[in-house]
């Protein structure tokens, strides 16, 4: 996990060689009552769990200002009502075999929507290649959480092919040379008095973390939140400026003997905006700083909005890595995801229904 969380920079780079050449069909004829036709959609949906979602999230966070359409993430078996044939359902699963994702594409497929897969293999791709519809092959042999750059730079590239986005190549550059700068920072041979993730994560150690974020930093918390659970093996929790102003803090009123079980840490920018930058500083004096085990910050770099996002993400990634690794723990399995899945299976066998609806689809029944 250390290897392929300090491979980040280049993982990017090979995402975007990866999905550059791809285009949009201009239709898929799926059956002789079914055409799907590509075109600038109304809004798009991103749907998949996890690991596998969160690319989503950072795109909605990163352009949602920026685009005029609108980024929606679902994480369901079953798509919102509003996905109809001006919808572009990007469906991803780095796996290929998420039972709620196969679940919302094969919606998407009968409801008519534009598609785009993205998955490493599994049924996914088999389902996407049997209809015809557009797919991205992923490399394989990552686990999920670590695939980030295949399952969010595709997404990018995607609104670009169908003229939803002008070309980001420019902030996308930096946000890679910014991590990769950072890298020599916060790699295993750096030590812990020159390296802000081992020292983030030695401050955490007999906590649990409590990430907070605002605007553009609201995924990265999530993600940051979710690598602590995975990585680290510890129960974790996300928060938002200014939403928590309005329920959380309340919370923090009460006993010192259960807040004092949680580190809040809080992704700061230098462009805070003055609102938000108050609401921070305000809430840290009067409620974190008197009631949390510690109070700690990851300070964004760069100057592009992706950069200062994956910037604090590459902190967040890496400390949770060395926090596995100060609680004895390897940070790479998630064996009780596993039996979990494996325990479903037997109770709802739900992929072998979604096979024969994919064979009515495409007419071969």
């Amino acid at each position: 996990m250390l290897g392929i969380v300090e491979r980040f920079p280049e993982l990017c780079d090979d995402a975007l060689s990866l999905c550059r050449p791809f285009t949009f069909p201009k239709e898929v004829k799926i059956s002789r009552e079914r055409l799907v036709d590509y075109h600038i959609p109304r809004q798009v949906i991103v749907t998949g769990m996890g690991g596998s979602a969160i690319g989503g999230n950072i795109l909605r966070d990163w352009l949602e200002d920026r685009v005029p359409i609108s980024i929606q993430v679902n994480r369901e078996y079953h798509l919102p009502a509003y996905a109809d044939p001006s919808t572009l359902v990007v469906a991803v699963s780095y796996s290929g075999n998420t039972e709620e994702t196969l679940s919302a594409y094969v919606e998407a497929v009968e409801r008519g929507c534009m598609t785009l897969s993205l998955s490493s293999g599994g049924l996914l791709e088999d389902f996407s290649r049997r209809l015809g519809l557009p797919h991205i092959r992923l490399p394989s042999g990552y686990p999920p959480r670590s695939a980030l750059p295949y399952l969010f730079l595709p997404l990018v590239v995607g609104l670009q092919k169908l003229g939803i986005a002008a070309s980001f190549e420019k902030e996308i550059d930096e946000a890679i040379r910014v991590v990769k700068g950072l890298r020599d920072e916060i790699r295993r041979t750096t030590r812990t008095d020159s390296n802000p993730a081992k020292q983030l994560a030695t401050s955490l150690k007999g906590s649990l973390p409590m990430v907070c974020g605002y605007g553009p930093f609201k995924a990265i918390a999530l993600r940051i939140k979710t690598q602590f659970n995975e990585n680290s093996k510890t129960p974790a929790k996300t928060e938002s400026f200014s939403e928590l102003n309005h329920n959380e803090t309340v919370g923090w009123s009460g006993s010192t003997d259960l807040t004092r079980l949680f580190s809040i840490i809080l992704i700061r920018s230098d462009d805070e905006p003055p609102e938000i930058k108050a609401r921070i500083e305000v809430t840290r004096k009067l409620i974190f700083d008197k009631g949390a085990h510690r109070v700690l910050e990851i300070y964004t770099r760069g100057d592009g909005r992706l950069a200062k996002m994956l910037s604090a993400m590459y902190v967040g990634d890496s400390a949770s890595v060395y926090l596995g690794i100060l609680n004895g723990l390897d940070p790479t399995p998630i064996p009780i995801i596993e039996e979990l899945k494996r325990q479903l299976e037997t109770r709802v066998n739900m992929t072998s229904e979604l096979k024969k609806k994919i064979e009515i689809l495409a007419g071969t029944t």
